[in-house]
């Protein structure tokens, strides 16, 4: 028995009627026998062509307000019937049901209602109950049926009915019940998602998917899930990998927190600073950024929490880099960073980010909530008797910014709005500190004078004692330790300052 099938008959109903015109006259024009309800049904009226409304078929009129149109076992049964099964086929000749080739559904915009703001009632009555079902019942029966499931597979089905004549493969039509289950339980997530207040069940449907060139490595596979469109404009470059993804999300968590800032340019590698600084100029900015580490630098991740200019630009154009990212740019320096090939230029648009963070671990998922507190002077509590000075407090706060988005353990270094060093994912918090003091020497900055953070707190007065003789005259820690004293002491006795926030910032 064949598995090509011609369509002779089809049920319309939908809420998007764009694009619906030239599917209706290619169906009319291979004679095609419409069924439609309402809306739809008003709209092929219009364009004065030929349909039976469904009541015609069910002998039973749309009510409760248009609740229940097409819940009906005629038009059940004309969609889910097994043409193979000779018994299907004595009960539909028994029940008069006509067979349905084609269904053709939009769903009600459940997801676009609950992101207007509107009122709850305006929310229930965008559940689509009807279209929901048919899709189902359609897919289900895809060795005989073909269902449409959205409007963004309408050219699909045009194509497909115009280049084949209204016939269909089975190909054909398991492509699309895959297609339509997948609207199904997404629409059926986003409804559960807005009724659920039980934290202890999740569930996450993403429609926007891409393949990469690869994953981490160039022998794992790599997919990314989500819609990038939404947060950049890409306005030039090679396709972003998944490192390069990986890189560009530490950076915008990075700019985040500066975003109510002068101008700051970061510098990052492995998803973790290796420059970043703040001056009254986004090129004054770059540049300090960039003398933090130069070599580190090569490869990485650019991101300005303001506008490029030209002069900007051309010191840019001096490095290998991987990516730049801006709210936007001259025209002129665009130009500039275009001149290499590869370079991907993103512009960053204003784009909420999930709440929620996920992971995977073991054989399951872990999810927390997004780290939202920034530390900031009010949240300081100076434990010491010497005092931070303003200076301090401004380095204090815009060390733990950077800290607080490096991989833990970890210890940075600033001063005078720039980053000196840090020491990141170390297993010893001894050992951060000390990486960052070589890499701080290594690169010719004097320590003296600086301030220090730290991701959590100091279990031994160890680091503030190392960091004190390396220079450090201030630090930020979240406290906590039953020997905080300890340190606390050391840095009165030798003249730290020392403010505790109360806030852990690991990063794992």
């Amino acid at each position: 028995m064949s598995t090509t099938k011609t369509i002779q008959s089809a049920l319309i109903s939908v809420f998007s009627k764009e694009g619906l015109e030239p599917i209706v006259r290619q169906l009319n024009s291979q004679n095609v026998t419409l069924y439609s309800t309402g809306g739809t049904e008003d709209f092929i009226k219009n364009l004065g062509i030929p349909v039976i409304p469904v009541e015609d078929v069910t002998s039973y009129p749309s009510i409760l307000g248009g609740r229940v149109k097409t819940l009906h076992p005629k038009v059940f049964g004309g969609i889910l019937n097994r043409q193979d099964n000779e018994s299907d086929v004595q009960q539909m000749q028994e029940f008069n049901i006509p067979q349905i080739d084609l269904v053709i559904v939009d769903l009600y915009p459940f997801e676009k209602t609950v992101a207007s703001g509107a009122a709850e009632a305006d929310i229930i009555e965008k559940i689509d109950i009807g279209g929901i079902s048919l899709i189902r019942a359609a897919a289900k029966n895809f060795k005989d049926t073909v269902i449409v499931a959205s409007v963004d597979q309408y050219s699909l089905l045009l194509d497909m009915i115009t280049e084949q004549n209204g016939a269909t493969t089975l190909e054909d039509r398991k492509l699309l019940a895959t297609k339509a289950f997948h609207v199904s339980s997404h629409y059926d997530t986003a409804i559960f998602n807005y009724f659920n207040t039980d934290e202890t069940i999740y569930k996450e449907s993403i429609e926007n998917g891409q393949i990469l060139r690869y994953g981490e490595n160039p022998h794992q596979k790599g997919f990314f899930f989500g819609d990038f469109e939404a947060m950049f404009k890409k306005l030039h470059g090679k396709e972003l990998s998944y490192n390069n993804l990986l890189d560009v999300d530490a950076a915008v968590n990075l700019i985040n927190e500066f975003k109510q800032e002068g101008p700051t340019f970061a510098i990052l590698k492995h998803n973790n600073a290796c420059g970043l600084a703040s001056r009254t100029t986004i090129n004054e900015a770059y540049l300090a950024a960039l003398a933090c580490d130069p070599t580190s630098a090569f490869g990485g991740v650019l991101i300005s929490n303001t506008k490029i200019d030209v002069a900007t630009a051309t010191e840019i154009n001096k490095l290998f880099c991987e990516v730049v990212i801006a709210p936007e740019y001259d025209a002129e320096a665009t130009a500039i960073l275009q001149e290499k090939k590869n370079r991907i230029i993103l512009v960053q648009n204003e784009v909420a980010l999930p709440e929620k963070l996920v992971r995977t671990c073991l054989n399951g998922i872990l999810v927390q909530e997004r780290n939202n507190i920034t530390d900031n002077k009010e949240a300081l509590r100076t434990v010491t008797i010497t005092a931070p000075t303003e200076q301090e407090i401004q380095d204090l706060i815009f060390a733990s910014k950077i800290c607080k988005n490096t991989k833990s353990n970890t210890i940075v270094f600033a001063k005078d709005g720039t980053l000196i060093a840090s020491g990141t994912g170390q297993t010893s918090r001894v050992d951060a500190l000390l990486q960052a003091i070589e890499k701080a020497k290594s690169f010719g900055f004097d320590l003296h004078g600086a301030s220090m953070a730290s991701d959590a707190f100091f279990p031994f007065p160890d680091c503030v004692e190392i960091a004190h003789k390396a220079g450090i005259t201030a630090v930020i820690q979240p406290g906590g330790s039953i020997k905080d004293e300890f340190s606390i002491n050391y840095c009165n006795e030798n003249k730290v300052a020392m403010v505790f926030t109360g806030t852990r910032h690991f990063k794992h």
